[in-house]
């Protein structure tokens, strides 16, 4: 019998809760610096997408398990996707983390690699 953990809809929550490890008011600290600004995808308007879903995130983290909405599950799966993907893709040289773009994406979405 596998022992291996299969991911269903209902631990979204979980599996959110584990990648953004940043509170709400870090993460509103966070995407006002310079440093946020400064990566991430243009989504249109000037701003990143990952500032966009920072900003969403904060949103979420604001909110009771039951009021979430079926939009902010979706969000929170969009969140639970690009943390692990972009985590794989780390800098190859430890030393440039804390100021790698790398680094300063992951946070846009809520989650500091560097952070235990």
């Amino acid at each position: 019998m596998s022992t291996a953990k299969h991911s269903e809809p209902t631990d979204i929550y979980t599996s959110f809760k584990e990648d953004v490890n940043m509170t709400a008011a870090e993460l509103t600290k966070w995407l006002k610096t310079d440093e946020s600004k400064s990566v991430g995808q243009d989504s249109g308007d000037g701003q990143s997408i990952g500032h966009h879903s920072g900003e969403r995130i904060v949103e979420i983290l604001g909110k009771k398990k039951a009021d979430l909405t079926p939009a902010d599950e979706a969000h929170m799966h969009k969140v639970h996707s690009y943390v692990a993907r972009h985590s794989a893709q780390g800098p190859h040289h430890q030393k440039d983390v804390e100021t790698s773009p790398w680094r300063y994406s992951l946070m846009n979405w809520g989650h500091d690699p560097l952070k235990k």
